[in-house]
């Protein structure tokens, strides 16, 4: 005969690693995505380096980093042709975010790259800005100067303020 309480223990054990092992594919699904933002960010620099774009720059842009999953490609694709397609818009969302004595030309390709690629995920993907302005300010602190970090954020920061999307 079974004994009822250590059956019901085994079985919360049984729904505790369940819930364990979710969270933690949960964690790994969005390392792969902020591995995959940053990628997106590395070809949206060199966009901004070369000022063009063609498809053949973006799959060997793949070819070279040895991204060959289609939901990688699928999704740094989406970011590449949503900043060129919007480009414009989102441009004049900085410009109108800077101070009297910046203008969009004296940011750094850097950090226009990574500008771009929050605000299309901000402003048109509606990613929760939280998300985004931490990762890309994290990405300012790896690959920008040292002005990059509160540079990139007080203009997010003020992008979402002024759309709305403050909670």
């Amino acid at each position: 005969m079974k004994d009822p309480i250590f059956g019901g223990v085994l079985r919360k054990l049984s729904l505790c690693r369940k819930a364990q092992n979710d969270t933690f594919l949960t964690w790994e699904d969005s390392m792969n995505r902020t591995t995959m933002r940053e990628n997106a960010f590395k070809l949206l620099y060199e966009i901004e380096v070369q000022n063009d774009v063609t498809e053949e720059h973006i799959n060997l842009f793949f070819e070279n980093n040895d991204l060959n999953e289609d939901s990688v490609k699928e999704y740094i694709s989406d970011i590449v042709n949503g900043t060129q397609l919007h480009k414009d818009s989102i441009i004049e969302n900085v410009t109108k975010h800077l101070t009297e004595v910046w203008n969009y030309d004296r940011i750094s390709k850097i950090n226009k790259a990574l500008l771009k690629l929050a605000i299309y995920e901000i402003v048109y993907k509606k990613i929760d800005f939280k998300i985004i302005i931490n990762e890309v300010v994290e990405l300012s602190k790896k690959y920008g100067e040292d002005t990059s970090p509160g540079f990139i954020n007080g203009i997010l920061a003020s992008i979402v303020k002024t759309s709305g999307s403050v909670e």
